[in-house]
């Protein structure tokens, strides 16, 4: 089968940086399914690995979005038959969904939304699990709870940030603020529901103080080095930080006055250590499913690449470097 991959660690502008390679279709185990992939999109956790890490066993496939068709199932498979429509993230331990088809575990795939197409439904599945489980996880949340506190979005047109505005705001009704710099990035947060917008190239404790807030909840989607002390000045006594970006060392002694909490989200952590609720994320898929079905989430999409290939995958690698990306950018597949 086809499949784009990266040799060798190093920027996007390298000739090489991305390349077509033919590799054997797998072959389901017991808990797999094989999908035929139809729709991908790219996250920074692709520029990264693409930029940092050497691959160690040959040319290595990313792609941590995906929908698409099942074609087989494994042995043991119990939630999904050949021919069902899916989305889900994968396991950044596996080979990704740059490819024709890609093997996932049953247990973090969920059925695709059934009014969106297949493109469409790839921007939203590593997004939408680190959202939720930094609402439900992390913050320790219920839905439906009619929160009053109010959460800081730092980054809040990105795409974990555009579906996290939303499901605060749709499932918990918490106040939510969020973070953008420039016309257009404070019309997307705006359209995706914040209360509020405040701009991050400003202090972010001056900001806050501006408006009169001190949220309990702070989700620091990126720059986090940059504006790290700034939210442990300006969030509420026992609040919650939780970040998924990758800061040099932080000091956390300043958090002690305040009681506070700091933890990391990280979406791959299930999958990868086959955590005893690593079928949590097949849950949540569904209900997000769901959710988009009925009107109450809308898409995170704002740039479609065209189909598959090397230069489409290599321009969607530098508008996600570039720092102007907004909402999520996503692929035909090759089979689309």
């Amino acid at each position: 089968m086809k499949a784009i991959a990266y040799a060798a660690a190093g920027p996007i502008s390298a000739a090489d940086a991305l390349i077509e390679v033919d590799v054997d279709t797998p072959e389901p185990g017991p808990g797999d399914l094989l999908v035929e992939v139809r729709g991908v999109s790219v996250n920074p956790v692709d520029t990264k690995l693409r930029s940092r890490v050497e691959p160690e066993e040959g040319p290595r496939v990313l792609g941590f979005d995906a929908a698409g068709a099942v074609t087989a199932v494994g042995t043991k498979v119990r939630r999904f038959r050949p021919g069902d429509e899916v989305f889900y993230a994968g396991d950044i331990t596996r080979p990704g969904s740059n490819a024709e088809y890609q093997l996932v575990d049953e247990r973090i795939v969920g059925r695709k939304p059934s009014s969106l197409g297949f493109t469409d439904a790839a921007g939203l599945p590593l997004t939408a699990i680190t959202a939720w489980e930094i609402l439900f996880d992390s913050f320790g949340l219920r839905e439906g709870a009619g929160e009053s506190d109010a959460l800081l979005v730092v980054g809040g047109a990105g795409g974990v940030g555009s579906i996290l505005i939303q499901l605060a705001k749709k499932l918990t009704g918490l106040n939510v603020i969020a973070t953008a710099s420039r016309p257009e990035t404070r019309a997307w947060v705006e359209k995706m529901g914040a209360d509020r917008v405040v701009d991050h190239r400003n202090p972010l404790d001056e900001e806050m103080n501006a408006v009169g807030i001190a949220p309990r909840y702070v989700a620091l989607l990126t720059n986090t080095g940059d504006h790290f002390d700034s939210v442990v000045r300006l969030v509420a006594p026992r609040g919650h930080i939780a970040l998924i970006d990758d800061p040099g060392t932080l000091d956390i002694a300043p958090l002690k006055p305040k009681a506070l909490t700091v933890s990391w989200e990280f979406m791959f952590t299930r999958p990868m250590f086959q955590t005893p609720d690593m079928a949590a994320q097949h849950d949540l898929l569904n209900r997000v499913a769901d959710l988009i079905d009925d009107g109450v989430l809308v898409s995170t999409v704002q740039r479609r690449g065209g189909s598959m290939s090397v230069e489409t995958l290599r321009r969607a690698h530098e508008f996600q470097e570039s720092g102007t990306a907004i909402g999520k950018t996503v692929l035909d597949g090759f089979h689309n």
